[in-house]
């Protein structure tokens, strides 16, 4: 069955007695890149943590178009700070692989594919933890995809990168969104967030406080909050 859409209807989460999101009441359709914006604080990557089922549901539902056990299989998440293994580049891509059953030969060569196509081949053999920011971003990036998942979360994955490696990583996403991968991602960068969303979700006090198709929310965002903020003004 397929993954999306997904709906969360009074979703909320809290930590220690205080509500980090919620209660959000959204749908997200099959295809497309869901961009999550707003202010430090308001809420984005707890929207998508929440989401993906590594923070805990309090109250509300979040629902698939398939079981849960089986949603959890078809998802991916990456962090803002990439995680890597203490183990080469190419066993870094195998893990995951591996971890699902894959015979080592076949997901040797997946690997050593997926090498070749993040700009790594020639740095399949080197520690993972001595690869520069934007490398060990493409990294992670590529150990999520490789897997195939129906839908990537990303929590500001461009965060720390330069220009170039910022290009690097968008072409990896469009040529998954190409795929067919659902993205869900969120970011700090406005002039990301117009290249890539087809959605924009705009957080605000750990609530949508807007949600639309991307170029009526950049060109005419409803709300005054959201106008400040696309204006570059302080917002809380």
């Amino acid at each position: 069955m397929p993954l999306m859409p997904m709906t969360a209807t009074g979703a909320l989460s809290r930590r220690r007695g205080k509500v980090l999101v919620g209660p959000v009441d959204l749908t997200l359709a099959t295809e497309g890149v869901t961009i999550v914006i707003g202010p430090n604080g308001s809420g984005k990557t707890s929207l998508l943590r929440m989401l993906h089922g590594i923070a805990r549901l309090n109250a509300g539902d979040i629902t698939w178009s398939c079981p849960i056990t089986e949603a959890r299989e078809k998802q991916a998440f990456v962090f803002q700070t990439p995680i890597m293994m203490r183990r080469s580049v190419r066993d870094n891509l195998m893990f995951p692989l591996r971890v699902s059953g894959v015979a080592k030969p076949e997901a040797r060569a997946r690997a050593e594919e997926w090498g070749q196509r993040i700009g790594l081949g020639e740095a399949l053999t080197r520690q993972a933890t001595v690869l520069s920011g934007g490398e060990r971003q493409k990294l992670a990036i590529a150990r999520a995809l490789i897997r195939n998942p129906e839908v990537l979360f990303l929590d500001e994955p461009c965060a720390a990168l330069d220009g170039r490696a910022m290009r690097e990583v968008e072409e990896i996403l469009q040529n998954a969104v190409s795929g067919g991968t659902r993205i869900i991602m969120s970011t700090h960068n406005m002039g990301q967030a117009r290249r890539l969303a087809t959605e924009v979700i705009f957080m605000l006090g750990g609530l949508v406080h807007e949600f639309s198709s991307a170029p009526p929310f950049f060109e005419a965002p409803r709300t005054p909050q959201a106008q400040a903020f696309l204006r570059g003004d302080i917002v809380e």
